[in-house]
Parts: C-alpha cells; structure tokens; sequence
C-alpha cells in the first residue's frame, strides 16, 4: 500500500514505515504530522484511487523526527566582460517525517466535513430571506448606455498606405557589380 502526498509544493510517494525529507513543517521532534493533501492511495489488493485533485478524508499520518538542514548550495551569477559577479549561498530547512499509517478515510478529516454542511444549510437558509428582502425594496433604473459606433467604411479601410519595401542587402548589391 502506497499514497501520493503533496506538501511544500512537492510531491511524494510514501509507504507505511517510509524515512522522507520534506520542506519544514511547524512542530518539533516526537510530535505527530497529518498530511491531508493525498492525491492518490493504492490499496492492499493494487487498486489505484486518484483524487481530482485531492482525495476526500484521505490522511497521511507521520511523526516528525528531527528539524534538520540540507547542504549548502552556492548560488553564482556571473556575466562575461561585464564585471558582473554575484554570489549567494542558500541551506533550505527541511523535516524529516516516518509515515506511520495510510487511512483512505481519516477520523478527523471527516468529521471536520460533516460539521461544515451544517453551517453551509444554515447560510443557505438565510439567503433567501435576503434575496426576498432585496426584492421588496424600489430597483432603481440602470443608466442608459450610449449608442454603439457604426463601422467604418469599407473604402477608408482599403486605402490604408502600402507597406514599405526592405532594402536590398549589401551582398545581392556586391554581387550586382561584379
């Protein structure tokens, strides 16, 4: 069983027990991490659910082993005979995360969404009492638009000044005197 997860704008592909480094995640060593951001899960019997593009409920969890660095990387920018010289150095901050379980339905996840339609029927009810408000109060008239322009005439169009020629090029014009 593996699952596709996308964190840090990177995508991963993880298994049960799998040791990653990902971009830094806010936490700190021992804590426990859900990634809720799984774009495909392939089950025990090898069949594949993609998401469009997440899959709903779907959680990764892991926990988080160590807050770490990764190597220098020296940035170097130069331009030839400009005296242009730029040099930079960059260590990007990474976490370092063993996924502990794969749930196509997380616990979480879900309750979380079913707790989210109720305030959503809620809205839904009070719209049209606002909609019913709007309507019993005077529409005011919308302003009147200027007429469109006519098209310019056909003639006009085709009198347009002709293209200018390119000149002839130094070689045809050597070429000629020989």
């Amino acid at each position: 069983m593996f699952a596709v997860i996308k964190t840090g704008g990177k995508q991963y592909k993880v298994a049960k027990d799998d040791v990653i480094k990902v971009e830094r995640l806010a936490g700190e060593a021992g804590d426990s991490v859900q990634l809720d951001e799984v774009l495909a899960i392939s089950g025990d019997d090898g069949a594949l659910t993609v998401g469009a593009p997440l899959l709903d409920g779907a959680v990764v969890s892991a926990t988080l082993l160590e807050q770490a660095r990764a190597d220098k990387i020296v940035v170097f920018k130069k331009k030839r005979r400009q005296n242009y010289r730029r040099k930079a150095g960059h260590r990007q901050d990474l976490s370092v995360l063993r996924i502990t379980d794969i749930a196509a339905k997380g616990a979480k996840k879900a309750t979380a969404k079913k707790a989210a339609p109720k305030g959503e029927a809620e809205a839904k009810a009070a719209a049209p009492a606002k909609e019913e408000k709007a309507e019993a109060a005077p529409k005011k008239a919308a302003p009147k638009k200027a007429p469109a322009k006519k098209a310019a005439p056909k003639a006009a169009a085709e009198k347009k000044a002709p293209a200018k020629k390119a000149a002839p090029k130094k070689a045809a014009a050597k070429k000629t005197e020989e």
